[in-house]
């Protein structure tokens, strides 16, 4: 969604906005602002030895346009600048159309190890004849789910070598709807082991799911044009700095890292597990040599095409995704109405972040932009308070001398000046 000049606006203004776009109730609007955002009775519920919160920044990624409709999407992170990129990309993107999406399905695989296996060959056959009724029994764990479309659907068998012999795995594919998916998957791993061995003649062991998502794949695409973006020199920038993350792994763990700077911080502001999706992610782009999730090629008249395909195992249903009361809000926010549609965006999000971050690489470089923004924060680590933030901070971005040291010596030009005026 266009929101001209929101990052000038205040705190409260870009909430006023927001809550006005996406409806929030008052109470709502006063659980953002609030203290105490997440009830410690809730946290204590939510994991062990509960002693406290620990709060992080909620922004606003704007510009957003996917398949036709507008977004606001919350993003949780510490990190200056991403927010920021996110919205600047997205407002060059919608100049080509905004980001286009695709998804597979929310099949997830649950695998149930065998070990001890005989006749490794046989045992295959025998699992594969009896796909049915172990898909039978699998469904037995969860008639909600089987009566919403979802349920295991399908089973595979895989022979596997390892330093203590060959072992069976076998996979549930199951299709979790709009949850993330595990609890249910490894229920039915569960209940279908005993039965799943006895076939095998061998002995179960591990029966989990696996967070390499390959059936859940988010797809997203964008139209930067050249001339949006700075022009064929941009451009052609752009493209050798995904050569470089195509061709050398160290160059691609930062390229696709910057990519998860914004799903995670949507995973996180939505409560789904972001390191369930940050596991997946880096697993898929690992299967076959370690490769960036992002693809980009020039097209005939010289605009950029981006291309993105990331496993996406997020829900809007289950876990924290209802328990805590901000990620409830922030999925209002978003107002996706399933998992897909949260995964699309995730993709959409991803794939514009890792945009801004080649094109400020292929460019200025990246520090310029995300030391202009640590400069508040480096204001603050000096023992800068409220307006004298922003005066530190600006007076160090004037003379590019972004350091804590300096910091320090303008706060306290800063309070000297302030307590001569005073005085006279």
């Amino acid at each position: 969604m266009r929101l001209p000049g929101f990052y000038n606006l205040s705190v409260e203004e870009r909430l006023k906005k927001v809550a006005e776009i996406a409806k929030l109730s008052e109470e709502e609007v006063k659980a953002i602002i609030s203290t105490a955002k997440l009830p410690l009775d809730v946290a204590n519920r939510m994991i062990e030895n509960v002693i406290g919160t620990f709060e992080l920044p909620l922004g606003i990624a704007t510009n957003f346009l996917i398949d036709g409709k507008d977004y606001l999407i919350p993003m949780v992170i510490e990190e200056p600048s991403v927010v920021a990129a996110a919205s600047n990309a997205a407002k060059m993107a919608r100049e080509g159309g905004g980001f286009k999406t695709d998804y597979t399905s929310p099949i997830m695989i649950g695998q149930i190890q065998l070990v001890d296996v005989k006749n490794p060959f046989s045992a295959k056959f025998e699992i594969l004849k009896n796909k049915e009724e172990i898909i039978s029994k699998a469904n037995e764990c969860d008639p909600v789910l089987l009566k919403l479309g979802g349920g295991c659907k399908d089973v595979e068998v895989r022979l596997i070598d390892s330093t203590v012999g060959k072992m069976l795995v076998v996979h549930l594919l199951v299709d979790v709807r709009d949850a993330m998916g595990a609890n249910a998957v490894n229920t039915m791993c569960e209940n279908v082991a005993p039965f799943v061995a006895r076939l095998a003649n061998a002995k179960a062991h591990l029966r989990i799911i696996s967070n390499l998502a390959i059936h859940r794949l988010a797809r997203a695409k964008a139209i930067f044009k050249k001339e949006a973006i700075g022009g064929e020199e941009v451009v052609e920038g752009i493209i050798k700095a995904y050569a470089f993350a195509e061709a050398d792994p160290f160059r691609c763990a930062t390229h696709n890292k910057g990519i998860m700077n914004g799903i995670s911080a949507l995973m996180i502001a939505t409560g789904n597990d972001f390191r369930a999706v940050e596991a997946g992610a880096h697993g898929y782009s690992a299967m076959n040599g370690y490769k960036p999730l992002t693809k980009y090629e020039m097209l005939e008249n010289g605009d950029l095409a981006g291309f993105i395909e990331v496993p996406i195992q997020a829900g809007i249903i289950g876990g924290a995704t209802q328990t805590n009361p901000i990620a409830k809000i922030c999925l209002k926010i978003l107002g996706v109405k399933s998992g897909e549609e949260l995964a699309r965006v995730a993709a959409a999000l991803g794939l514009a972040q890792n945009f801004a971050a080649l094109r400020a690489l292929a460019t200025e470089g990246i520090q310029r932009g995300h030391m202009e923004l640590h400069a508040r924060n480096i204001a603050v680590m000096a023992g800068a308070k409220g307006e004298e933030i922003d005066r530190v901070a600006e007076k160090m971005i004037q003379e590019k001398r972004i350091r804590v040291d300096y910091a320090k010596e303008l706060l306290q030009k800063l309070r000297s000046s302030q307590a001569t005026d005073n005085s006279t």
